[in-house]
């Protein structure tokens, strides 16, 4: 049977891997962003159902829920990335506050107003996923930071929503090529040294984490939640 997914942030990168392998799956798909050029091209791709959503706006949010169905199976939320790369360099505190904050806000409180905001319509049996990052573990500023919590506040989502058989778990990506996340700001030394961190020799790819993702949310995962899973070719490990 089809199922219902909504995809944040699925413009570009990650998000728009992962709401094209549902789609192509049979699923039914709703995917948001700021921008509406990328979604609606997705959408024209896929049969997607594109909607302009700022996942840190519950104004927006509340929009959202109009236009989504009462039932959701599978929520990914993969809205946010550094925002430093789009910051205006300036040092002093005030600007300090202000680009901490929108990391926070872009990659943690936008998780959680989501996620909060459909917890009534999470179908039994269904999943919550959110894309993480190896900053979490290896630290990367505000960023870092941001995804730390966000693995952190997971823990505790697992065990608000595990009487209702949801699970919520986190996949955190390592160093992921062909994305918009660094800007075009990545330096081929920098590339080269986050490649020769892994074990694998070379970079991840956006399937590389639809995979993670796909597994997460699939039948064969329905007691595996509150982790987070890594993906990253070896450059951070667990045990």
């Amino acid at each position: 049977m089809a199922r219902t997914i909504l995809v944040t942030g699925g413009g570009t990168g990650i998000g728009r891997a992962v709401a094209r392998h549902f789609a192509a799956q049979g699923d039914k798909v709703f995917v948001t962003g700021r921008r509406p050029g990328p979604i609606e091209e997705l959408a024209a791709e896929t049969g997607a159902n594109a909607l302009v959503c700022d996942h840190t706006h519950p104004d927006d949010l509340l929009r959202l829920l109009d236009a989504l169905p009462e039932r959701v199976d599978v929520l990914v939320n993969n809205a946010g990335g550094n925002v430093v790369f789009d910051a205006d360099g300036k040092a002093d505190l005030a600007s300090y506050a202000r680009d901490f904050r929108a990391n926070l806000e872009a990659n943690l409180i936008s998780a959680a107003l989501t996620t909060r905001a459909v917890t009534d319509r999470l179908a039994e049996g269904g999943a919550v996923v959110h894309i993480g990052s190896i900053a979490a573990d290896q630290g990367a500023g505000s960023y870092g930071a941001a995804k730390a919590g966000l693995a952190t506040w997971n823990i505790s989502l697992a065990g608000e929503l595990g009487a209702r058989s949801v699970t919520a778990n986190v996949v955190a990506p390592g160093y992921i090529a062909d994305t918009e996340f660094f800007r075009d700001k990545l330096t081929g030394e920098r590339r080269g040294q986050l490649v020769a961190a892994t074990a694998t020799g070379r970079p991840g790819t956006p399937d590389d984490v639809v995979g993670a993702v796909a597994f997460l949310a699939s039948p064969a995962a329905r007691h595996i939640t509150g982790q987070v899973l890594h993906v990253n070719g070896g450059a951070h490990t667990t045990r």
